[in-house]
Order: C-alpha cells, then structure tokens, then sequence
C-alpha cells in the first residue's frame, strides 16, 4: 500500500544511456537507480563548488564596490 515513485526510463536515456538497462529485444527495461544515486551526488557536489565560488566572488566584488563608493566619497568632498 505504500505508494512508488520511479524515473521514466525513456527520459533517462536522453540525459545518459549509460543510466538504463535494455531487454534481449533492445527495449529500454529499467533505470540503473544504483548508478542514478552516485550520478545524483556527483552533479550536487558540481552545483554546491559552483554556488561556493559564486559566493566568494560576490563578496569580492562587493569588497571592490565598497572600496569604490569610498574613494568616490573622499573625491566628491575634497572637490567642495
């Protein structure tokens, strides 16, 4: 009674034949979920470097930003 969820194998194919297993007539059979899993985790780790970079990057260039304003600050009161 407990209800389950799956992956349609012909949509999986697209993204990575290697992620599902064909029958003796070649038709798609099933998702490799063992070979998803690790898939899954690889891509997520991918994401998670490239939000971490993104993070250091923006705070850098708010750095920048900040270092700017003030230097247009002390330029705009030294031409009063």
């Amino acid at each position: 009674g407990t209800p389950q969820f799956g992956l349609i194998a012909e949509d999986v194919e697209k993204v990575d034949p290697a992620l599902v297993l064909h029958d003796d007539k070649k038709q798609i059979y099933t998702v490799r979920y063992d070979a998803v899993n690790a898939m899954l985790l690889n891509e997520f780790l991918k994401e998670h470097r490239t939000v971490q970079e993104q993070g250091s990057e923006i705070q850098s260039l708010k750095q920048q930003l900040d270092k700017l304003e003030q230097l247009i600050n002390q330029q705009e009161g030294s031409a009063k």
